[in-house]
């Protein structure tokens, strides 16, 4: 078998079946010998490499929503992997995401496997990275917009947090309020109520499991929410 990233060194879990279990097996399938990728171990539990895979697949099905992949969108996409996993990792994730992208994405029915096998807080964090990589330029068509929506809203989020997470890369008029889900009517207390819900929902120590990269993508979340509050805290004068 030739040397794969860590995060598929480590096994993979729930994601070997489904329409993950298809799209990765098939992906695999033409990297390594498929005995050697029968002997992968699956539990349960949600791994980095059932993480990971999961990203894969959703990035593939965003960078297919206008129905073209340019080569300008994959370089993007290399950029932010490197940044996050590094070079040797993104390498590997890369050969994988090119032969995903040969194939049929059945977006419902990935989306429906990854929300019933990942926790909430997981889950906000793999959008978050597909809004992260899809935006990385300051701009995503209307197609790629609402394919990220529809992802999100197969994952089982909640409009307020896709909005919130939107606003973390594109911001629009009193983004700090919509990244903290409140309107701009909220009382201070409001407010710090709001900021302490959020600050618990996406705290980094929720994906800690998943491995030090994500956890540092999930620190990079929790800043620009601690960042909207002192916004509206400095806008308010609140102490």
């Amino acid at each position: 078998m030739r040397k794969f990233g860590k995060w598929i060194g480590a096994g993979l879990g729930w994601t070997i079946g489904g329409p993950i279990g298809a799209l990765a097996g098939f992906a695999f399938g033409t990297l390594i010998d498929s005995s050697n990728f029968e002997k992968f171990d699956t539990h349960p539990d949600t791994t980095t490499g059932d993480f990971v895979v999961s990203l894969l697949v959703l990035i593939a099905a965003v960078m297919k929503a206008d129905r073209r992949i340019l080569q300008s969108e994959l370089n993007f996409v290399k950029k932010y992997l490197v940044k996050s996993f590094g070079e040797e990792e993104t390498r590997e994730m890369l050969r994988i995401l090119k032969e995903i992208l040969k194939q049929e994405i059945p977006v419902h029915d990935v989306t429906s496997q990854i929300r019933q096998r990942m926790d909430y807080s997981s889950r906000l964090q793999l959008i978050h990275l597909v809004f992260g990589i899809s935006l990385s330029d300051g701009h995503a068509s209307a197609e790629e917009i609402s394919v990220i929506e529809s992802i999100a809203a197969g994952l089982g989020l909640s409009h307020s947090d896709v909005t919130s997470l939107k606003n973390m890369f594109l911001p629009t008029t009193n983004w700090a309020y919509k990244i903290l889900e409140i309107e701009t009517s909220a009382t201070d207390e409001e407010v710090k109520k709001a900021y302490r819900q959020l600050a618990l929902k996406n705290h980094p120590d929720k994906v800690a499991y998943l491995g030090e990269e994500i956890r540092l993508k999930a620190q990079e979340k929790f800043q620009k929410i601690s960042e909207a509050f002192e916004t509206v805290k400095k806008e308010r004068g609140m102490p």
